[in-house]
């Protein structure tokens, strides 16, 4: 079977990331540390919170006409994101960074309002208007 250089380097990635980190530390030191605390605590946020956003993402976008294929993907960029984010190391952090920072990934939110299913009833009050002859106009 054969591997290739793609196959490669997504087996080396963890020892990569692993000689990253060390190299890293001897230079800085311990906020290596802090570095990895908080890039796990984001990644696990970002996790949450695109759990629960991309329903209303995904009605947004249908409600407002638009194929939903491109919030999926935006909604999959940032889970993606938030896992790297998780595993440990500064090459996976990078490149969440760069699947966060996309343009596509954080939709821009238009001021369309949806319209509802029945968009041509008007409501109001009706009242019949007589004349002096107690006929309706």
């Amino acid at each position: 079977m054969r591997l290739g250089w793609i196959g490669l380097l997504i087996l080396s990635f963890p020892a990569i990331e692993a000689v990253g980190i060390y190299w890293l530390s001897t230079r800085i030191g311990g906020w290596v540390i802090v570095w990895l605390a908080l890039s796990a605590v984001a990644g696990i946020a970002l996790i949450r919170f695109e759990r629960v956003a991309w329903g209303m993402r995904l009605m947004s976008t249908l409600r407002s006409g638009k194929n939903p294929v491109a919030s999926l993907f935006a909604s999959s960029r940032v889970l993606l994101a938030g896992g790297l984010l998780l595993f440990p190391g500064f090459i996976s952090d990078i490149i969440a960074l760069v699947l966060l920072l996309l343009p596509s990934t954080w939709m821009k939110r238009t001021g369309v309002i949806p319209r509802a299913a029945n968009d041509d009833v008007l409501e109001g009050e009706f009242r019949r208007e007589r004349d002096d002859n107690n006929r309706p106009h």
